[in-house]
């Protein structure tokens, strides 16, 4: 695949409204949910990014027939095969991102066994799939970790009582598709409630799975032999939002408006950024095309002199600060008077990827592999740098590039269009002036 640069004449504002597009999270969720239905699943809204080629690259390959469709190209329909064939599975796809893993909760409803490849996508350290594995065995599925891949099989499947080994959104949604297909009560403690989950619950429910919250449980009535021709829609990305909201923090851009922002999926986001100096205006609330994501246009109104917050900024499970977006917090610091501290405990190495910074004249500090100390409100200067292999630090360094007066050049930025689709004609929409070389 030919690698993508490019040239970003920084210290520009940004101007007008954008629309936050639907997640790639999100369609990686339903995508894989389509699987465990035996009819026709039409998805609307999908983003057309790297990751989501890919997933249709993979499915291609192992029979099922996917066709875009509708004015705007963003619809999906997917007819499953009546056989799904893994000798042809597209390896070179799979391996380039984590998500697939997701196929084994709906695909072993279909097979006895089958092979996946070993996960790819970001690169942040050590990726185990014990969360995956330890809910969905206690299903009745086996799963046997090999240099080359995983080996999938079944005992007689069951529902089951599940303690999450650990927070993992996707491993929440693999053992909830799994659990759908399963006549009878599965009972998970400690699941994910994170947007991506939320979207394929409604993606269940509109199957005809009754799923119930109580306090820390999600409850899931599964069915055997699911066959219904169903129409979804995905719903808006809280992490763009959260990618524009720090693009116009970086580039100090006032009345900038990101429109469809997931608004409850990003309020301690928010809450921090205020304490920070950050004034937003907010607009009353609507809701997405499927009818449940509460939706606000958001923009900043003021600028006060931004200060770094006096504890650690770091990320929770939902309703923490979302994973994906402690990384734009970065360029915001990078703004803010004092020293901020960001702690990256979920993994190893992800925040190693921010002292690339250091070429600008970042004050950035590692303290450990978990931890960063930023010193802001320093000048910086035009850099040249390569992305590194993760998706969202890449699209934080786009962001503070995109702050700064000069030009600067971004190498290899295939990780940004993984997560994000059209970023640079979106961008240079607003006010950005980025030039692909």
């Amino acid at each position: 695949m030919k690698k993508i640069n490019i040239k970003i004449e920084g210290g520009r504002k940004l101007k007008g409204k954008i629309n936050t597009n639907t997640s790639k999270n999100g369609a990686m969720g339903l995508l894989h949910a389509a699987l465990l239905n035996k009819g026709k699943t039409t998805l609307h809204k999908i983003p057309k990014t790297e990751e989501v080629f890919r997933v249709l690259e993979i499915f291609e390959s192992i029979g099922v027939l996917c066709k875009w469709i509708g004015e705007e190209n963003d619809v999906l329909e997917l007819t499953p095969p009546k056989k799904y064939n893994f000798k042809n599975i597209y390896a070179e796809s799979a391996v380039k991102i984590r998500s697939f893993l997701m196929a084994i909760g709906p695909l072993v409803h279909h097979l006895d066994n089958f092979k996946i490849p070993q996960a790819g996508g970001c690169k942040m350290g050590e990726r185990t799939i014990s969360a995956h594995k330890s809910g969905l065995e206690k299903l009745g599925v086996k799963i046997k970790v090999k240099d080359d891949g995983y080996y999938i099989s079944k005992d007689k499947l069951k529902p089951a009582e599940i303690v999450m080994y650990e927070a993992s959104d996707t491993a929440t949604e693999n053992i909830l598709i799994c659990a759908a297909g399963i006549a009878g009560k599965t009972t998970i403690h400690f699941g994910q409630q994170n947007y991506m989950v939320m979207d394929v619950i409604y993606f269940l429910k509109s199957l005809g799975i009754k799923i119930e919250f109580l306090s820390d449980k999600i409850v899931v009535h599964g069915k055997k032999n699911i066959n219904k021709n169903i129409k979804v829609y995905n719903s808006e990305d809280p992490v763009e939002s959260m990618f524009f909201i720090s693009a116009a923090v970086s580039t100090k851009s006032k009345d900038f408006v990101i429109r469809r922002c997931p608004i409850n999926f990003l309020r301690l986001e928010i809450l921090k950024m205020e304490s920070m100096g950050i004034e937003f205006k907010i607009s009353k609330t609507y809701l997405s095309y499927n009818k449940k994501t509460v939706l606000a246009d958001i923009s900043i109104s003021k600028f006060k002199k931004l200060k770094a917050l006096p504890d650690k900024i770091h990320a929770l499970p939902y309703p923490g600060i979302n994973i994906d977006n402690l990384p734009f917090f970065v360029p915001i610091c990078l703004q803010a008077e004092g020293k901020s501290l960001i702690h990256d405990w979920m993994w190893e190495k992800r925040i190693e990827y921010f002292t690339l910074l250091k070429k600008t004249g970042a004050k950035i500090k590692l303290l450990d592999k978990h931890r960063i100390e930023i010193e802001g409100n320093k000048s910086l200067k035009p850099a040249t740098i390569n992305c590194p292999p993760a998706l969202r630090p890449s699209a934080a360094i786009l962001i503070t590039l995109l702050g700064i007066n000069g030009e600067s050049r971004l190498n290899d930025i295939y990780n940004i269009k993984r997560g994000y689709a059209d970023i640079v004609e979106r961008l240079n929409s607003v006010g950005a002036k980025i030039e692909e070389i």
